[in-house]
C-alpha cells in the first residue's frame, strides 16, 4: 500500500480505542467486544515544514471584523465578552458563533486492550505510565465490520453508555466497499447498496444524545485508485450516509476524511469533499485529519483551516484531529509503521482554544501495533511506554 492513511487487517478489525466487532450478539444488550485494531498506515508521513497558524490564522477564515465594519453588530461589552468567554470555556459556543458541544466531557469505553493490559498486570514496572498516560484517556471506537445484523445494537451500547454518563463517544464507521484499494486493509460492504444499508442500521443506534461519528477514514483522501464512475458513486453513498447519520441524531457530528497535511493539497481535498457532502450542514458538521498519522498539532490545524477555506459551506463546518500520536510529529524518513521517536499528542478534549478546530481527539490509540512491534493491532506494552514515557 502507498498511499493510504489506514490499513486494517484482513480479519476486519480497526484502529482505535477497540472495535466493536462481534457478530454473536444480536440483541440490544450486546456489547462491543475487544479485538485487534487495523492499524493505519499513514501516506509516508513525510514531515511538512512547520506551518504554525500565523496571527490572523486564530480568526474563524469566515469571519469579518465587525468592529471595524460601519453599520455592523456593535462591539461587545466587557460583561458580554466575559459571558461568551464562559461559554465557550464550557463547549457551547464556538469562536464564531455557532453551537459547539453542550457536553464537555469525552467518552472513555470500559473495554480496550491497554485496560486488559493493565488490569492484568499490576507488577509491571510501565504500568503506571501507560495507565496514567493512556489508559485513563478517551478513545474512538471503531465499527469495521460488515455485521448489519448486531451494528445497530453493538453501536447502541456505545451511544446509551456513554449518555448515562453525560459524554460524548467518539464512533468510526469503516465499512465502505473497496477501502484501502484493495490493500491490507480491504474488506468492508460487498457492494453500495449494501454499505447504504449497514448505515442506515448504523445510524439506528446513535441515540439522542451527543455523539462524533468519524466517516469512514482514507474513503476521500485514497480515492484516486478509483475509477471516475467508482469515485462519484462512493461520494455520493458518503453524502447519503451523512444526512442519515444526521437525520437519526441531530446531535450527531458527522465528519468527513481530509486526510492530512501531507497528503492533497487543500484545494483538490476540499473538492473531492464538496463532491461527498462534507460542505452541506444536512450531511456534515466539517472534517477530520491525521488518522493515525504523525503530523504536527499546528500543521493539521493551518492544513484543516485551509480546506475548510475552500470546501466553502456554512462558517460552522469545523474540523477535528486526531493528536493520539503526533507528539513529535512525524519521522524525517517517512516512516510509518510503529516509527520509533513518536510521542504522545495533545490529550483528548472538546475544547481546543483554536477556531474552527472542534477536538482534538484519539482515533488510533496509542500502543496499537502497525504491526513492526507486534501483529498489526495488537496493543505492545512497550511501544505504549515508548509513546508515553
Amino acid at each position: 500500500m502507498v498511499a493510504a492513511a489506514s490499513v486494517v487487517v484482513a480479519v476486519g478489525t480497526a484502529t482505535g480505542m477497540l472495535s466493536a466487532l462481534d457478530d454473536r450478539h444480536a440483541s440490544d444488550e450486546a456489547k462491543p467486544e475487544v479485538s485487534s485494531s487495523p492499524y493505519l498506515a499513514p501516506l509516508p508521513a513525510v514531515p511538512t515544514p512547520s506551518a504554525s497558524p500565523s496571527p490572523s490564522a486564530s480568526a474563524s477564515p469566515h469571519r469579518k471584523n465587525l468592529e471595524k465594519t460601519p453599520g455592523s453588530t456593535p462591539t461587545p461589552t466587557k460583561e458580554e465578552k466575559a459571558e461568551r468567554a464562559e461559554k465557550a470555556d464550557n463547549g457551547v459556543v464556538r469562536e464564531n458563533g455557532s453551537t459547539a458541544f453542550v457536553s464537555t466531557g469525552l467518552y472513555r469505553h470500559p473495554q480496550s486492550q491497554v485496560l486488559d493490559w493493565v488490569r492484568a498486570n499490576s507488577g509491571d514496572p510501565r504500568r503506571a505510565v501507560i495507565a496514567s498516560r493512556i489508559a485513563d484517556q478517551p478513545a474512538a471506537v471503531w465499527f469495521a465490520d460488515y455485521t448489519p445484523s448486531t451494528i445497530t445494537a453493538r453501536v447502541r451500547a456505545v451511544t446509551s453508555g456513554a449518555a448515562a454518563q453525560g459524554r460524548v463517544p467518539v464512533l468510526v464507521a469503516y465499512a465502505i466497499p473497496g477501502r484501502d484499494c484493495g490493500g491490507a486493509s480491504q474488506g468492508g460492504a460487498p457492494d453500495l447498496g449494501a454499505y447504504d444499508a449497514w448505515i442506515d442500521a448504523f445510524a439506528a443506534g446513535l441515540g439522542s444524545a451527543e455523539a462524533v461519528v468519524i466517516l469512514e477514514p482514507d474513503s476521500i483522501a485514497q480515492a484516486e485508485c478509483l475509477s471516475s464512475d467508482r469515485r462519484s458513486r462512493r461520494f455520493a453513498s458518503l453524502t447519503r450516509a451523512g444526512r442519515v447519520l444526521k437525520a437519526a441524531n441531530p446531535k450527531a457530528r458527522v465528519y468527513y476524511d481530509a486526510g492530512h497535511s501531507g497528503w492533497n493539497a487543500a484545494a483538490k481535498q476540499a473538492t473531492w469533499l464538496r463532491q461527498a457532502g462534507a460542505a452541506s450542514a444536512a450531511s456534515s458538521d466539517g472534517v477530520f485529519s491525521n488518522v493515525s498519522n504523525f503530523h504536527r498539532t499546528a500543521d493539521e490545524i493551518a492544513y484543516d483551516r485551509q480546506v475548510l477555506e475552500s470546501l466553502g459551506g456554512p462558517a460552522s463546518l469545523g474540523a477535528v484531529i486526531d493528536t493520539s500520536r503526533n507528539g513529535n510529529g512525524a519521522p524525517p524518513d517517512g516512516e510509518w509503521c510503529d516509527p520509533s521517536g513518536r510521542k504522545i499528542g495533545r490529550a483528548p478534549t472538546l475544547n481546543t482554544g483554536e477556531s474552527r478546530i472542534d477536538a482534538f481527539l484519539w482515533v488510533k490509540l496509542p500502543g496499537e501495533s502497525d504491526g513492526c512491534k507486534g501483529s498489526p493491532g495488537t496493543f505492545s506494552p512497550s511501544y505504549a511506554y515508548d509513546l508515553a514515557r
